[in-house]
């Protein structure tokens, strides 16, 4: 390789470093302008909270956010019982839900969701049992 190659190849290198810096310096402005507007609104939520926490009578306490989601109770059942299978039927007649197609529907695609997500596993079709 000659000199005037190696020099070529380090202004190449030079300019796509110096490309990717400004690239780089880019970004950086973007996620601090996003840091800054989100730690706003983390002022403004605290800020809120604030308010209605005084504005509320005292004793007053605020209700939790429900946490008996269907999923949530698919996800129950098959901890109550980890190493059942389960057909969706089944599933139905033991969280009392009604055993029409389209809620057994509903519930299919909830199951299939959540054995693409790792939580069960399906050994065989419209069969389900949690993963161990």
């Amino acid at each position: 390789m000659n000199i005037t190659a190696l020099l070529a190849e380090l202004q190449t290198q030079q300019d796509e470093g110096a490309a990717r810096a400004g690239e780089l310096r880019d970004r950086i402005e973007r996620l601090t302008a996003a840091l800054a507007e989100t730690e706003a609104r983390l002022t403004e939520l605290a800020a809120t909270r604030k308010v209605i926490t005084e504005l509320a009578p005292a004793g007053t306490e605020l209700e939790p956010p429900e946490t008996n989601t269907p999923y949530q109770a698919i996800v129950n059942a098959f901890n109550q019982h980890p190493h059942q299978v389960f057909r969706v039927r089944e599933l139905h007649e033991l969280l009392d839900l009604p055993t029409d197609d389209p809620a057994m529907n509903i519930t299919r695609s909830r199951l299939g969701r959540l054995a693409r997500q790792g939580f069960l596993t399906q050994p065989g079709r419209g069969r389900y049992q949690k993963r161990t």
